[in-house]
This record gives C-alpha cells, structure tokens and sequence, in this order.
C-alpha cells in the first residue's frame, strides 16, 4: 500500500517552508446528528476530529509552490475517510471563491472516499456545487492541478480530480470512481491505479513524492505566466530547396532529418508533457503536447512525431489548445505525419471525430497559433494542425492533398509515374509559398 499523507504533511510536501496561511471556515449552524440525524454521526464527527486534529475533510489554504501563489485544498482521509458533506463543500467554495477574487491557481491535493453517506442526498449534492466552483474557475482563465493521493474515488475523482486542467498522482495512489468496497467481484485492482489511469490518457503523469513540490511548481509557473506573442520562426536567406516534388517526399521522410522532439528541445529551456485525451486513450509516440518556457514565458506546443496521428493524439492536441486559449497562451504546432491512422481500430476510436475536434479548436482559438511543417504534411491529418495565415515550412518538408503514391493509385497510374505525380502535386515548400499555403521557408537549426 503506498504511503498515505495527512492533509498537513502533503502541505508541508507541496508548500515553500512557512507560506502556508489557512483560510477561515465558513461557520454552519450545527443540526444534532447532522442533517438526517443519522444516529451517532456526532460521535463519529468527534472521534475524527480528536484522531487527525482537525474540525473537517478539508484544510484549505493559500501558500507558494516552488515560489508561485496558489490555494491548496488538502484532504485529510483521516476524517471520515475524506468524504464530502456539507461543511466540506462550503470550505472549497470558500478556497474557490478566494482564488478568484485574487486571481490565484488552485490545487485540489485529494485523498477521498466520496459522499458523506450520514448526511445522504445532500452530501452527493456537493458535487454539484464542487463542480460549478471549479467550472467558474474554468471561466476565469484561471489553471487548477489536481494531485491524486491514495485513495481518490467516487465524485472526488469525478469533479475535483478528473476535472482539473492538469492532473499529477502519487505513485500506486488507488484511482477510479468506483471504490475498493464496491467494485464487482474479480475487477483487476491494476486498473485503479495512478498508473493505469496515466497509461488510459486520465491523468498526466505519476510523480514521487520527493519531486512533487518542483514539478508542481513548474506547471504553475508555466501556467500563470503566457508569452505576449506567437512563436516567430526565423526565415531563411538562401534555402536549400528541394529541386523535384519526389525529393521532397524523400527528404521528408529520411531518417536523419530532426523529428519534434530535436526541434522542441532547441527551442524551450524547459517543458512540461500533457498526456492523455481524457476519453480512454493516449498517443505518446505520435503527438507530443504540453507547456515550454521561452525566455522566460510560456509557450504551448502540439507536435506530430512523424508516425500516422491516433485519435488519442488528436483529441489530446485539441485539449492542448483549447486550454491554452483559455489561459491566454500562443501555441506553436509542429505538423509531420504521412496522415491520420486509417486502420480498423483507429476508426472504432472516433478517427473523423478527433481530427474534427482539432479543425474547431484551431478555428475557434483566439491566441496567436503558429504552425511550422517539418517533415511530411500528409493530407487533413496534418491540415488539421495547421494555423490558418500563419503556417511555416522548413526545407525538408512537403504538404499534400495526398500521398504521391496514393494520388497516382487512385489515377490508376502505375508505379513508375509516382514521381511525376509528386510533381504535379506541387508540394515542395516553395510550390507552398508561391501558391500561398505557407507564408515562408523557415531555417530547421
């Protein structure tokens, strides 16, 4: 069983050394035996608040994290095993009303067992509550990260958790909405993990406790402090250009040409991943997303890997950017795919749905989007991804319709007419700028 912090030592984990300040309660008049009075609650109330020293399920407060401002709520299991009754909801949206009066970030720290049971409808009813609170956060522009201890289940997982913008777990914490007591017989316990729910795209990444403060405190950091403007690529002065369509396509697709990963790591001192499409699935070998510093601002990036894009990847891209949008930070997209996965599963995942959801969130995206192709642009897989006006190409790249080899199979060409097709196409990057597709060619160093 992995190690289970009390509210005030997860606090002391997150939360620079004497930053912590707790905020007041907001007082209820007491009902004896809560609001069904369910027989013996009270008890029960005082024997959890003599065992962990505190008067609810939450201690929420303001601190710095790794030198940023934010409202921590710390769930203490010890309490009735951090379940949500009234009380409880008043005190998170007290922390929620406080975070955005002072324009602050907030990090739900949960460890819950869900609804109050002694206090029946109502205590569920706090969901409701909990998630209007974090949906006007949402509104706000302001960045809430949930950090899932051992155990979070029930509507903890489901508003608190599986609703932040940005959601880190301890390892081997328990995750799901159902609990361990009422799961059916023989479920597989390695599907409610922190793990598992990272592995299925719900959650972002596990992280140590050790490094729970630092990496925390970079998402914050990065999420509360947007770059002005979009990325600006540098435009070549003589280019190598390719001379025919089909070396275009090769060097595209050669092997010792840079991939997103070499292009991202030469333009951010650091990133942060974003993992996962919140709908059961995850694409990290095909699309990479997440938060990068540039001369000490954020940028966000969504970048193609060079494989054929899955579902996952292009819902994940889309809540990339929508999120960004909603935080006010420019977006950079890296596009080089042969084109979206065309396989059986890909279209039992929803193929033509995800890459849809992609074309709305850059159309409807209202930060500056810059686009840069960097290898092959393989039809409305990688259009997709592209800014509309602001699309860049370097010189080893190209952008089609569609594949030549594909184009000259539906012409009923035979093989030997593939590179001619790849010319008439017209898809070397300065075919692109000349038919204005692109607005330049762009250096890969």
């Amino acid at each position: 069983m992995p190690e289970r912090h009390s509210a005030r030592e997860i606090l002391a984990l997150v939360a620079d050394e004497s930053t912590f300040t707790e905020l007041p309660a907001p007082i209820r008049e007491p009902k004896p035996d809560g609001p069904l009075g369910w027989p013996g609650y009270d008890a029960s109330r005082a024997r959890a608040a003599e065992r962990t020293g505190e008067e609810e399920s939450v201690v929420c407060g303001t601190a710095r994290v790794d030198g940023t401002r934010a409202v921590l709520i710390a769930f203490e299991f010890g309490f009735l095993g951090g379940s949500l009754g009234e009380r409880t909801g008043d005190r998170l949206q007290a922390a929620y009303h406080h975070a955005r009066a002072h324009r602050l970030p907030v990090v739900p720290l949960v460890a819950t067992g869900g609804s109050r049971m002694q206090e029946g409808m109502l205590a569920l009813g706090q969901l409701q509550r909990v998630a209007r609170e974090s949906a006007l956060t949402r509104e706000a522009g302001l960045p809430q990260i949930a950090v899932l201890r051992d155990p979070t289940t029930g509507g903890g997982w489901a508003t608190l958790g599986a609703g932040a913008d940005v959601i880190l777990a301890l390892p081997d914490a328990q995750v799901g909405f159902a609990g361990s007591r009422v799961r059916p017989a023989g479920a597989d316990p390695a599907a409610y993990t922190a793990q598992a729910q990272v592995a299925a795209g719900s959650a972002d990444a596990v992280v140590p406790p050790g490094e729970l403060r630092e990496t925390l405190g970079r998402w914050l950091r990065l999420l509360t402090t947007p770059a002005q403007e979009a990325p600006a690529p540098a435009a070549l002065g003589t280019p190598d250009l390719p001379a025919t369509g089909w070396e275009a396509v090769r060097r595209a697709r050669s092997p010792e040409r840079p991939r997103a990963q070499a292009y991202l790591d030469a333009y951010f001192s650091r990133t942060v991943s974003l993992t996962g499409d919140r709908c059961g699935g995850a694409d990290p070998d095909g699309m990479l997303c997440g938060f990068g510093e540039r001369d000490g601002r954020t940028v966000a990036y969504a970048a193609q890997t060079g494989t054929a894009t899955r579902p996952a990847g292009y819902r994940t891209a889309a809540r990339l950017i929508r999120l960004a949008d909603r935080l006010d930070i420019p977006v950079l997209t890296l596009v080089d795919t042969p084109g979206a996965a065309n396989d059986a599963e890909a279209e039992r995942q929803g193929a033509g749905a995800a890459i849809a959801e992609v074309f709305r969130a850059v159309a409807s995206a209202r930060v500056p989007l810059t686009t840069l192709v960097i290898g092959e642009g393989g039809s409305g897989g990688a259009l997709a991804l592209a800014a509309p006006g602001n699309t860049w190409a370097t010189p080893d790249s190209y952008f089609s319709v569609i594949a030549p080899e594909l184009a000259a199979a539906i012409l009923k060409r035979p093989a030997d007419e593939v590179e001619a097709t790849a010319e008439q196409l017209r898809i070397r990057p300065q075919d692109l700028l000349e038919l204005g597709v692109i607005r330049g060619v762009v250096s890969p160093g």
